[in-house]
């Protein structure tokens, strides 16, 4: 006889829905304008010269269709458009990246999306101790990571539950109403094996006055306890644009002190996070190098301090269309297609966070609306949802149940921003590292798997986008829904 978990229904999480704007046939509304405008452009020169029709037309036809259509829940137009932009890319060699010795200022950066990066190894006055800050000089934002302590509230109360997630909507209230906040990242990456740090922390306290059968005990432990136990490394990333305030800081310092007073600003105390400590420079250096070797992921602290910024990243790499080679392992990164419709658990992404033969990397990025956008964004999402289904009742004579619903959806969001809720973009990213390419299919079916057993959660792959994905969950201060 076995028993089955309940879930309290206060516990359970709603309100999941993708902007959808109002087209004719499938298509968006800025796709709808571009399509009428094409057809009368035509339209004119087909007066003048009809024999033009012959070509225009098929080819307008054919690009609307292509629009329309969905693949991989996105158009099928954007799908292949970026495939053919990838290949293009990949004649020219610009998706391979070699870091070699140039006569060139940058010509050691990270790769992609983390070029303009650079870190900061800066003084803490509140702690009195040193910490890492990442400053992008291409946006001026800077980006501060916090180290958490690994837990969880599956065995907490109830009650524990409901006012961890009160306070952490207080947290995100705090977040929308301050400027300079643009955006966060949660990443929880779960490492296989212990490596040589939990042999050394043995070793240190070990009784040298203990039995023997207890010294061999332990050492037969840690000799095996490396290959069945998983490394369970969160953090979270705050994105700070420090000159956004009154009188805006000119000194690179000044806008450091700036940007760390606004993150202290944000309490996580209550949220049912524990929070360790801000990473420090060799924190970050460590994250980012293992994420691309994940042999060196338990190296001793010494191994990271002389390295450069740019030499925490890869010596080589290959962004393919499903797939990111680099140092150490080959990577896939898998985004979020679509949440599901009904409530779900509040543990809905525990089978994500279950360690596996590989190392696994599950990162929450999110950007929370102001309230006048979000009532903005709602208001406007309310007359679409409502316009599709009236258009579609005009065509068949009565609206779908699912457009009926989905304006239903859209009301109910309204009426919590209302009551205080926030509106907030985000985003599932999930990277798995295989260590080399004949463990990639071993790799990829284990995420399927656990994708899978989320019951309801829809991703793909990164097409075309592996490495950008892959350094969005790293603290390289890359957040793919800040926008400058």
């Amino acid at each position: 006889m076995t028993a089955q978990h309940e879930v309290p229904r206060s516990l359970m999480v709603d309100g999941f829905r993708a902007r959808k704007s109002f087209g004719i046939g499938g298509l968006s509304k800025s796709a709808t304008m571009i399509t009428a405008g094409v057809l009368v452009m035509e339209g004119i020169i087909g007066t003048q010269a009809p024999i033009t029709l012959l070509v225009t037309l098929p080819l307008t036809f054919l690009v609307i269709a292509l629009a329309a259509s969905r693949r991989h829940g996105m158009s099928a137009l954007a799908y292949y458009w970026a495939k053919a932009s990838w290949r293009r890319a990949s004649r020219i060699d610009a998706t391979s990246y070699r870091r070699v010795l140039l006569p060139h200022p940058y010509a050691l950066d990270l790769p992609g999306v983390g070029a303009s990066s650079t870190l900061i190894k800066a003084y803490d006055p509140t702690t009195g101790k040193h910490l890492g800050v990442v400053h992008d000089r291409a946006s001026g934002h800077m980006t501060i990571t916090t180290l958490l302590a690994p837990g969880g509230s599956l065995m907490a109360p109830t009650s524990t539950v409901q006012s961890s997630l009160r306070t952490w909507s207080s947290v995100l209230d705090a977040m929308s109403t301050d400027d300079q906040v643009k955006g966060a990242s949660v990443t929880i990456q779960i490492t296989p094996g212990a490596g040589e740090a939990l042999g050394d922390d043995v070793k240190v306290r070990k009784d040298p006055g203990a039995p023997q059968l207890a010294k061999k005990i332990i050492d037969e432990l840690v000799r095996t306890t490396p290959h069945a136990t998983a490394s369970v490394a969160p953090w979270m990333s705050i994105t700070v644009d420090p000159t956004a305030s009154a009188n805006p800081p000119a000194a690179l310092s000044d806008q450091v002190a700036e940007a760390l007073k606004v993150v202290d600003g944000l309490d996580l105390s209550g949220t049912g996070t524990d929070i360790e400590r801000r990473a420090t420079d060799v924190d970050l250096r460590r994250l980012v190098r293992a994420a691309y070797d994940p042999s060196v992921f338990n190296a001793r602290d010494r191994e990271f301090e002389e390295l450069s910024w740019a030499e925490c990243g890869p010596q080589a790499a290959d962004d393919g269309w499903e797939e990111y080679a680099h140092d150490g392992g080959v990577s896939l990164s898998w985004v979020l297609r679509e949440m599901p419709r009904r409530p779900i658990s509040y543990s809905v992404l525990l089978p994500l966070l279950a360690p596996g033969r590989f190392q696994r990397r599950i990162t929450l990025a999110y950007r929370v609306l102001d309230p006048y956008e979000g009532e903005a964004v709602l208001e406007r999402e309310i007359s679409h949802a409502h316009q599709r289904a009236q258009a579609t009742a005009e065509v068949k004579g009565r609206a779908r149940w699912s457009q009926r619903a989905d304006a239903e959806r859209a009301e109910k969001a309204a009426a919590q921003v209302a009551g205080g809720s926030q509106v907030v973009d985000w985003t599932l990213m999930v990277t798995v590292t295989a260590r080399s390419a004949a463990e990639l299919p071993a790799a990829r079916q284990e995420l399927e798997r656990a994708v899978k057993a989320t019951r309801g959660i829809r991703m793909r792959p990164a097409y075309g986008a592996q490495s950008a994905v892959f350094a969005a969950g790293l603290p390289l201060g890359y957040n793919p829904l800040v926008k400058d």
